[in-house]
């Protein structure tokens, strides 16, 4: 097992949990887990910070416990963020490898590293900054499709990227709450982003696959194909929204109405079953018994239109005929039952619940599509340590296969 000094920490900051997540390097070079944290979240409001000290409230729990699990204190993380206000857009670079007298040369990482430069160099508003980008393809002397040119001969090379940009201001707050809370932030890292990096494969990537990341407050979609991100974008309905829902067609408190929200969850698909649910009222008013068909009345139209959501975002994207493998369900709303089977009849596509994986001694809790943020976000910020720490330009090539899902 690796000393203290080399846990990596994962910090994911939600509207309905805060989950903290130690772990620590073994010798063979794998990550194993050794603490882990949950609180439940105050201060957010459809994925954005409302109120800045309850925020950090809930981080210092879930640190807390984290760092009793793990006997050791957490001082730095890597912090998911997300929200509806992130946008994935396309951008191209170019750089002129030839001198002059010169009709071309070997394309150096230098270059490469110029060319990824040039292409994030995109006119944003003063309100938005970008928090990820990855190259797609690189075109040397127009010839496409290529993904690493290093070595190649050119005189004009080109990059294809796709980079996901974020509010300044609710990246911001998040950054100021976790530094309240006594954390350092190693780096923020896209909420979509995490979670593929926990449950999806190399041949899922490669094939093309969407996954949707189901929060609390909204959701988060993030589309592969030929092993690169290839769009990305907010959906404005989480779990959240399928709560208040019941709250307000049931007449009952919103913690009642999760429970009841969860109950019908857990029911088969389709299941045309009449047992009742108990539902307390409000104020003083006596609990009432309420059947399943009551219940999809009220939740069915929401996922209606979340799925017809989804659906246009795929077709936006222009990918919706190349996801070979599907479509990949993350985050807690994606365990609300009957969903996968009702996206599959919506959307027409294979859908399968992700679970995430790739640690050691993960437990019987984490294998959860709820804490697929979480655990990808200790996975993706051991790749970029390990890049950060490469000095070897082919040690760096083979790290650079890996982070981008390719193991």
């Amino acid at each position: 097992m690796g000393s203290k000094g080399t846990a990596i920490v994962g910090l994911d900051l939600g509207s309905t949990k805060t989950c903290a997540l130690v772990c620590e390097q073994t010798e063979k070079g794998k990550l194993r887990v050794v603490g882990f944290g949950r609180a439940e979240s105050k201060g957010w409001r459809r994925g954005i910070i409302v109120n800045l000290d309850s925020a950090v409230l809930a981080i210092k729990k879930a640190v807390e416990a984290a760092e009793d699990a793990a006997d050791r204190p957490v001082d730095n993380a890597y912090v998911g963020v997300g929200g509806p206000y992130l946008k994935g857009v396309d951008s191209r670079g170019a750089v002129t490898l030839a001198k002059q007298n010169q009709s071309s040369r070997q394309v150096t990482v230098e270059d490469r590293r110029k060319v990824f430069q040039a292409a994030q160099a995109i006119t944003l508003p003063s309100d938005r900054k970008i928090i990820y980008a990855e190259p797609q393809e690189y075109l040397l002397d127009s010839q496409d499709g290529i993904r690493n040119p290093v070595g190649m001969v050119g005189s004009r090379l080109e990059v294809n990227i796709h980079v996901v940009t974020a509010s300044v201001t609710s990246h911001e707050n998040v950054v100021t709450a976790v530094n309240r809370a006594g954390v350092v932030v190693n780096d923020t890292v896209y909420e979509g982003l995490a979670a593929a990096s926990a449950c999806l494969t190399g041949d899922e990537r490669e094939l093309g696959v969407a996954l949707i990341d189901i929060g609390g407050g909204n959701s988060n979609l993030i589309i592969y194909h030929e092993g690169t991100v290839r769009y990305s974008a907010a959906i404005p309905i989480g779990g959240d929204h399928f709560t208040n829902d019941v709250a307000v067609g049931l007449r009952t408190p919103i913690p009642e109405a999760e429970k009841v929200k969860m109950a019908w969850g857990e029911r088969e698909p389709f299941e045309d079953r009449e047992a009742p649910v108990e539902s307390p009222s409000l104020g003083e008013q006596p609990s009432r018994l309420v059947k399943y068909s009551m219940l999809r009345e009220i939740i069915e139209p929401r996922v209606q239109e979340f799925l017809e959501l989804i659906a246009e975002e795929l077709k936006r994207s222009g990918l919706h005929r190349q996801l070979g493998s599907g479509i990949v369900l993350a985050g807690g709303g994606g365990k609300l039952g009957g969903l996968p089977a009702m996206a599959e009849r919506a959307l027409g596509l294979p859908v399968r619940l992700g679970q995430p994986a790739g640690l050691e001694n993960m437990g019987s809790e984490l294998p959860d599509a709820l804490y697929a943020t979480v655990v990808g976000l200790v996975i993706y910020g051991h790749r970029l340590r390990l890049l950060h720490n490469s000095r070897n330009a082919g040690l760096t090539e083979r790290l650079w296969g890996i982070f981008r899902g390719k193991n």
